[in-house]
Protein backbone atom coordinates (compact mmCIF):
# COMPACT_ATOMS: atom_id res chain seq x y z
CA UNK A 1 0.00 0.00 0.00
CA UNK A 2 1.17 3.24 -1.01
CA UNK A 3 2.36 6.14 1.73
CA UNK A 4 -0.40 8.27 1.81
CA UNK A 5 0.35 12.10 3.22
CA UNK A 6 -2.70 14.48 4.26
CA UNK A 7 -2.03 18.08 4.34
CA UNK A 8 -4.21 19.98 6.93
CA UNK A 9 -5.03 20.91 10.50
CA UNK A 10 -7.17 19.17 13.28
CA UNK A 11 -9.62 21.74 13.07
CA UNK A 12 -10.44 22.10 9.42
CA UNK A 13 -13.89 19.90 8.67
CA UNK A 14 -12.71 18.61 5.09
CA UNK A 15 -9.58 17.67 6.82
CA UNK A 16 -11.22 14.92 8.94
CA UNK A 17 -13.73 13.92 6.46
CA UNK A 18 -10.49 12.70 3.95
CA UNK A 19 -9.14 11.21 7.03
CA UNK A 20 -12.46 9.26 8.17
CA UNK A 21 -12.98 8.29 4.46
CA UNK A 22 -9.48 7.21 3.94
CA UNK A 23 -9.65 5.15 7.58
CA UNK A 24 -13.00 3.56 6.05
CA UNK A 25 -11.05 2.16 3.60
CA UNK A 26 -8.24 0.65 6.01
CA UNK A 27 -5.77 3.53 5.25
CA UNK A 28 -4.07 5.57 8.26
CA UNK A 29 -2.88 9.08 6.72
CA UNK A 30 0.42 10.77 7.48
CA UNK A 31 -1.20 13.67 9.04
CA UNK A 32 1.40 17.05 8.44
CA UNK A 33 -0.47 19.60 10.29
CA UNK A 34 0.31 22.95 8.31
CA UNK A 35 -0.76 25.19 11.37
CA UNK A 36 1.75 23.55 13.63
CA UNK A 37 4.78 25.15 11.26
CA UNK A 38 5.14 27.34 7.98
CA UNK A 39 7.73 25.30 6.38
CA UNK A 40 4.56 22.62 6.22
CA UNK A 41 2.32 24.61 4.26
CA UNK A 42 5.43 25.82 2.06
CA UNK A 43 5.73 22.62 1.45
CA UNK A 44 2.45 21.69 0.79
CA UNK A 45 1.98 24.44 -1.82
CA UNK A 46 5.26 23.60 -3.51
CA UNK A 47 4.01 19.60 -3.89
CA UNK A 48 0.25 20.81 -5.29
CA UNK A 49 1.38 23.38 -7.35
CA UNK A 50 0.17 26.27 -5.33
CA UNK A 51 -2.87 24.95 -3.93
CA UNK A 52 -3.36 27.25 -0.46
CA UNK A 53 -6.88 24.80 0.46
CA UNK A 54 -7.04 22.15 2.86
CA UNK A 55 -6.52 19.50 2.54
CA UNK A 56 -4.42 18.45 0.15
CA UNK A 57 -3.92 15.12 -0.42
CA UNK A 58 -1.07 12.74 -1.89
CA UNK A 59 -1.20 9.25 -2.44
CA UNK A 60 2.25 7.65 -3.19
CA UNK A 61 3.57 10.87 -5.10
CA UNK A 62 0.39 10.91 -6.87
CA UNK A 63 -1.08 14.67 -5.93
CA UNK A 64 -4.90 13.61 -5.43
CA UNK A 65 -6.61 17.18 -4.35
CA UNK A 66 -8.56 18.09 -1.32
CA UNK A 67 -11.56 16.32 0.16
CA UNK A 68 -13.55 16.66 -3.02
CA UNK A 69 -11.44 15.28 -5.63
CA UNK A 70 -10.57 11.99 -2.67
CA UNK A 71 -14.72 11.71 -2.97
CA UNK A 72 -14.94 11.81 -6.25
CA UNK A 73 -12.37 9.46 -6.56
CA UNK A 74 -14.30 6.97 -4.50
CA UNK A 75 -17.28 7.53 -5.80
CA UNK A 76 -16.45 6.86 -9.27
CA UNK A 77 -14.68 3.40 -8.25
CA UNK A 78 -11.62 4.70 -8.53
CA UNK A 79 -10.08 5.00 -5.33
CA UNK A 80 -9.10 1.85 -4.55
CA UNK A 81 -7.35 0.82 -7.17
CA UNK A 82 -5.07 4.17 -6.87
CA UNK A 83 -4.80 2.98 -2.94
CA UNK A 84 -3.62 -0.22 -4.23
CA UNK A 85 -1.33 0.18 -6.73
CA UNK A 86 0.42 3.70 -6.52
Amino acid sequence: MPRVTLYGSDKCSFCLRAEHLLRHKGVVPEKIDIAVDARHRDEMMRRSGGRRSMPQIFIGSVHVGGFDELAELDRRGLLDSLLSTA
